[in-house]
């Protein structure tokens, strides 16, 4: 069966995203796990990289994706200095939550239906 190139690009979007956030839950659990050394931090996040580079980069539409993806970024040059694990956590963690509370500001309310009941005549 032939796939069309939107299907393609579809199951491409797909993979890509779900890699993301893997790896942002990943990186959560690191983070959050004090007996995980810099070594083992090191480790599992440069093979989470490599692996996200290998998928085709694509267009990410939602700010947090893109965000995730800066992040993400950031993080990675951020290792590749010399930096300590203890110092880095606390911020990575916060950083990963405001990603997080960005990603749940969208399950809510969509901002065409806010405004509805508001401007709404009731009379």
């Amino acid at each position: 069966m032939k796939y069309t190139p939107k299907q393609i690009e579809k199951y491409q979007r797909q993979k890509y995203i779900s890699f993301l956030e893997k790896i942002s839950r990943n990186l959560f659990r690191m983070f959050r796990n004090e007996s995980i050394n810099q070594e083992q931090f090191l480790k599992k996040f440069y093979e989470l990289k490599k692996e996200l580079n290998k998928l085709v980069e694509i267009r990410l539409d939602s700010q947090y994706h893109d965000q995730l993806k800066e992040y993400l970024d950031r993080l990675y040059h951020e290792t590749q200095k010399e930096f300590n694990l203890e110092e880095i956590r606390e911020s990575n963690m916060t950083q990963l939550n405001r990603l997080q509370k960005l990603k749940n500001s969208a399950s809510y309310k969509k901002e065409k239906h806010r405004h509805r009941s508001r401007d709404q005549d009731w009379g």
